[in-house]
């Protein structure tokens, strides 16, 4: 699938432009995500992030004896290292997964937003800690006032906001270990959904067995919507692995404001959720976070455009602009 979407959608552009258009796929369909998920409120938590699984690896299946590249999961399966870490972040996907859905059924979905609104953040920590990425002085107030947010949050709920720090730093380390391993989207996507399956299949034949499955005692319109979770979960998952392999993490992490902005302005209109002084007060500084952010990124990213089509300038520029 991603090589069809990738003949589709590139058209003579570069790796970099590819990598943001399945970015912009990615996010905007996860932003939707509440609209869908709350149409499942009558099914545990747990048993929807099986469904994602079960129904999920069907369709990479599909897709795989489609586009006949069974052989590149395999041959990434051999590899102990690569086997391992998609094992790893096929961990941190469920947690976010479950952890995600539970917050949709509980009306959570403004604290969930702000979980991404943060994960921009966090993934640039990440790259730091880990990937030795370099920070410039903007970046470092960005992730001081994020940090500022939290504890300002955590002051007006009486409690650290749990929902999205587990949201923001289970996504960070799935997209760092995406990028770490660097396999194509539905290859990985597959061998994840292999790892998770047959804890899934037996949550779900637990619950048929129980007598609370959704699948079968919830109708056919919902059995009709764990069914279609398979391409709901796999189409993004693919867009994003796909963006992750062709732009920086910072990059990445910068283009998920789009998620977190449409599930705030869904969780406020359509889910009325309220909104206390306390709440806004942290929201905004994140958002002042993410504006320096967004602003230091799309400076330095012409700054590197015109030092690019005119070398003679990079050295005054280093001056002028340090890094």
């Amino acid at each position: 699938m991603e090589r069809v979407l990738t003949i589709a959608s590139s058209g003579g552009r570069s790796q970099v432009t590819t990598g943001l258009i399945y970015g912009g796929i990615a996010y905007g369909l996860w932003g939707l995500f509440p609209l869908y998920f709350a149409l499942l409120d009558s099914v545990s938590p747990v048993e929807v992030v099986a469904h994602r699984v079960v129904w999920s690896l069907v369709l990479l299946a599909i897709i795989l004896w489609i586009m006949r590249t069974w052989r590149d999961c395999f041959r990434t399966m051999r590899s102990t290292r690569t086997f391992g870490l998609l094992a790893l972040a096929a961990v941190f996907l469920s947690i976010n997964w479950g952890v995600y859905v539970w917050a949709v059924q509980a009306d959570e979905v403004v604290e969930a937003s702000l979980g991404y609104f943060i994960n921009p953040l966090v993934s640039v920590g990440l790259g730091v800690v880990i990937l030795r990425e370099r920070l410039r002085r903007p970046q470092w107030v960005a992730v001081g006032l994020a940090v500022v947010a939290v504890f300002v949050l955590a002051f007006a709920m009486g409690q650290p906001p749990w929902i999205s720090l587990i949201l923001a730093s289970s996504f960070g380390m799935y997209g760092l270990l995406k990028k770490v391993v660097d396999v194509g989207s539905v290859p990985s996507l597959t061998i994840e959904t292999i790892v998770l399956g047959p804890v899934a299949l037996i949550i779900i034949i637990a619950a048929i067995h129980g007598g609370s499955a959704g699948i079968v005692h919830s109708g056919l319109g919902t059995t009709a919507l764990l069914v279609m979770l398979g391409p709901v979960t796999a189409i993004p998952l693919i867009a994003f692995g796909a963006a992750a392999t062709r732009i920086p993490l910072s990059s990445l992490g910068l283009m998920q404001f789009l998620t977190p902005t449409l599930q705030f302005i869904l969780g406020i209109t359509i889910f009325h959720e309220a909104m206390t002084t306390g709440r806004w007060v942290g929201f905004i500084l994140v958002w002042i976070a993410l504006g320096i952010f967004g602003f230091d990124i799309i400076r330095h990213s012409r700054r590197h455009e015109t030092t690019s089509r005119h070398p003679s300038l990079m050295n005054e520029l280093e001056v002028v602009e340090p890094d």
